[in-house]
C-alpha cells in the first residue's frame, strides 16, 4: 500500500517506518522534522489545508494515500503546558481523520494510549490484568485528548460505514538501548506501578501498526498494545498483590506476564510480542531474539 506515517521521524514512528518499508509498503513519512529526501516531507499538522493537501498528491512523489498511520503527536503529559497539548494533540488529530475522509482514504491507524485506562493508577485498576472493557478513566490532559480522539473515532466511522480507524493503546515505548536501566526498577516495586510495570519494544509497536493495517475492518476498534512482559524480574502476580491488594486478579498470571491485557490484540490482529528486554545484553551490539 501507499501509506502516509506522521510523527515517522519519532521514537516509534522511526521503527514503523522501517517495519512498512521492509515489507514493500510505500510509504512516505510526514512530519516537521527528519531525514531530507524523497520519503520524508514537512508538514504542520495543525494546519489542516497543508494535510489534505498532501493526502490528496504532491508533485511528482504521490498521487495520494491508501492508508494514513498516525503517530505525531506531543507524546506524553508535562512536556508542554496543557493547554497547549490539548491544542496541538487534539489539532492534529481532528486534521488528520478529517483530511483522510475528504481524500477517500478510508484505512486509519493511530496512537492511542495505554493512559486512557487510569494511569498513573491513584485509584486502583478495577481488575487486573486491565483491558479494553471497561470506561476510559483519562487522569491528564494528554490522557483526556486521548479518550477524545478515540470517541471522534467511533463518531466518524458512523458517519461512513466503511472508515476502518483502530487505536492502538501503546505502552511506554522503549528501544533496545533503554533496556540496560530495566534491572533498577527491582529496587522499588511502586517506582513503575504507574503503568503496571508495561512496556512496548519499538519494533513490536511496529508489528501490531502492521497487523491493524492489514486486518482493520470498517469501524472503530481500540487494542492495548505491550510487550508479553512486564519491566520487573519480580513475578507478575507478587506486584499485584504488594502494590495493589485490594484490586481483583481475574486469570491466573504467568511468571512476568503482562498486566496490560494484550489478549483482544492477538485475538483480532494477530498480535505476537517477539521481543522482550530479558534477552538483551548490552555486551551484545544486537539483542538476542525470543
Amino acid at each position: 500500500m501507499k501509506v502516509a506515517v506522521t510523527g515517522g521521524s519519532g521514537k516509534l514512528g522511526r521503527s514503523v517506518v522501517r517495519r512498512l518499508s521492509e515489507e514493500g509498503h510505500d510509504v512516505t513519512n510526514l512530519d516537521r522534522d527528519g531525514e531530507r529526501g524523497h520519503r520524508f516531507t514537512k508538514v504542520d499538522l495543525r494546519n489542516y489545508g497543508q494535510v489534505v493537501d498532501v493526502f490528496l498528491g504532491l508533485e511528482d512523489r504521490h498521487s495520494g494515500f491508501d492508508a494514513v498511520v498516525h503517530l505525531a503527536a506531543i507524546p506524553a503529559p508535562g512536556l508542554a503546558p496543557d493547554a497547549a497539548t490539548f491544542e496541538n494533540n487534539m489539532q492534529a488529530t481532528y486534521n488528520v481523520f478529517q483530511a483522510a475522509r475528504r481524500a477517500g482514504i478510508k484505512k486509519i491507524v493511530y496512537a492511542s494510549s495505554e493512559t486512557v485506562l487510569g494511569l498513573p493508577f491513584d485509584v486502583d485498576p478495577p481488575y487486573i490484568p486491565v483491558d479494553e472493557e471497561y470506561p476510559a478513566r483519562p487522569e491528564s490532559t494528554y490522557s483526556l485528548v486521548k479518550h477524545l480522539e478515540e470517541q471522534m473515532a467511533i463518531q466518524l466511522t458512523r458517519w461512513d460505514p466503511e472508515l476502518s480507524i483502530t487505536g492502538l493503546r501503546f505502552s511506554n515505548v522503549m528501544d533496545p538501548e533503554d533496556y540496560e536501566e530495566f534491572p533498577g526498577f527491582d529496587a522499588d516495586a511502586r517506582q513503575r506501578k504507574w503503568n503496571l510495570w508495561g512496556y512496548i519494544d519499538g519494533r513490536d509497536g511496529a508489528q501490531a501498526v502492521s497487523r491493524a493495517l492489514e486486518h482493520g475492518t470498517p469501524g472503530f476498534e481500540a487494542f492495548i498494545i505491550a510487550s508479553a512482559d512486564t519491566v520487573m524480574s519480580r513475578s507478575s502476580a507478587s506486584l499485584a498483590a504488594e502494590v495493589f491488594p485490594d484490586a481483583p486478579v481475574v486469570k491466573e498470571l504467568g511468571e512476568h506476564e503482562t498486566l496490560l491485557s494484550i489478549d483482544k490484540a492477538k485475538r483480532l490482529l494477530g498480535y505476537a510480542p517477539e521481543h522482550s528486554w530479558r534477552n538483551y545484553h548490552p555486551l551484545r551490539t544486537t539483542p538476542t531474539e525470543d
